[in-house]
């Protein structure tokens, strides 16, 4: 193992194909956005040793990037997040072999309850997009750190920020930037941050997620209400209600063959609807997965994802037909993603596992104490057979899984 404390370098030409070229032509590379390269928490890469964590795991290398819950962005030869010290929020770009520092840029920013930056930045071309809790919106180069722009969505567009602060991450559209921010989210010009739709009052926690054909379409959980919303210009295509204890929806909805699963915790529960038509219908609605804020994902034909709130909770399987609980398994509260057919699992003790994602049973292929709790509740990233995972006082470390 290697710990890693930054030191700025200078990178050219060749890092710059690394970052943008490299990454487009291999999409096991890829990870540059939340919840990965469609935002589902879902990747189809199997180039890597499931079973690694069943022996010693290694731990190719550790750093601190401040108190926060961002997650990771990897392109090419670079890794991107967010964190928190003295008063300030930074950004960093990372070198992917050893953690080490690139570049970062820092900004004035608030402590607030649970202190840090919620957001993941997102990769888009030779640039990023990032969110603050308290909606700063920045767009800076992703070789060289310069800021293109920057907007804040309270002062300059008068969107009230929630009680936990701004969580959603961007989402690109095109030629927009959406994010769950004021009553229907709000859509930003991604080449200077001027405002294209949107206005006032609190959003929700949970990122928008693009479906529809060109994803054209995002759902958007909001503070009481599930809509589905036109991209290109904010119009509500359909809604229903769904409000939870503190206005505490968080986890990403999940959109599949027409249709969209919710969840939410604090014993609120969960609920499946057919969007088709404009008019959403309920399928069913149940307690059997209570969602506090780690979102699930859909593969294959079943729902898996993290029963309970923060502190307690366990991992399960669904079935999207009747809601049913196809199996449980007691994990503690914690996050997931599935990578190639498989599922990998962060506890809020820094415990990783991995384990097939199938409804017949839970099946583990191996676990490993990677990072130090007791809130490690940002999920797990995955690029090239290297898992990164983080707590919430910027421990972030990267796991090595490859063949």
């Amino acid at each position: 193992m290697r710990y890693r404390f930054a030191v700025p370098i200078l990178l050219g030409a060749f890092a710059l194909s690394a970052v943008v070229t490299n990454a487009q032509s291999k999409t096991t590379a890829y990870w540059g956005k939340w919840r990965g390269p469609k935002g589902n928490g879902i990747s189809e890469d199997t180039d890597w040793n499931p079973k690694a964590l069943a022996a010693k795991p290694e731990t190719l290398w550790k750093t601190n990037i401040g108190a926060g819950y961002s997650s990771v962005s990897i392109k090419g030869s670079l890794l991107f997040t967010m964190g928190y010290r003295d008063g300030k929020d930074t950004i960093y770009c990372l070198r992917v072999k050893d953690g080490s520092e690139v570049w970062k840029h820092s900004y004035r920013c608030k402590k607030g309850q649970y202190p840090g930056p919620r957001a993941t930045p997102i990769v888009d071309g030779k640039l990023i997009y990032t969110v603050s809790r308290e909606g700063h919106v920045l767009c800076l180069d992703a070789v060289k750190g310069d800021v293109k722009w920057q907007k804040n969505l309270a002062s300059d567009y008068g969107i009230s920020i929630p009680g936990w602060g701004i969580s959603s991450s961007a989402v690109v559209c095109g030629q927009l930037l959406i994010i769950n921010a004021g009553k229907n989210g709000i859509a930003l010009d991604k080449t200077n941050g001027r405002k294209r739709w949107g206005k006032g009052k609190k959003g929700g926690y949970a990122t928008p997620v693009r479906y529809g054909t060109g994803g054209k379409s995002v759902a958007m959980f909001g503070q009481d209400t599930t809509k589905g919303i036109d991209a290109a210009t904010g119009r509500v295509l359909w809604s229903f209600p769904w409000k939870t204890k503190y206005d505490v929806n968080a986890a990403d909805p999940v959109v599949f063959d027409g249709k969209v699963f919710v969840a939410s915790g604090y014993n609120r529960g969960c609920s499946l609807y057919n969007i088709r038509g404009g008019q959403p219908k309920s399928i069913w609605e149940n307690k059997n997965l209570r969602a506090h804020f780690s979102s699930c994902v859909f593969f294959k034909g079943h729902i898996y994802g993290i029963d309970g709130n923060a502190g307690r909770g366990s991992l399960r399987c669904i079935n999207p037909k009747n809601g049913s609980v196809l199996w449980s398994q007691d994990l503690g509260f914690g996050s997931l993603i599935a990578v190639g057919g498989k599922l990998i699992v962060l506890n809020e003790k820094g415990n990783l596992y991995i384990a097939e994602a199938s409804p017949a049973g839970y099946k583990e292929l191996g676990q490993a104490k990677v990072v130090s709790g007791p809130k490690c509740w940002t999920p797990p990233a995955f690029s090239r057979g290297l898992i990164y995972c983080r707590n919430d006082r910027g421990e972030l470390v990267c796991v090595d899984v490859r063949k």
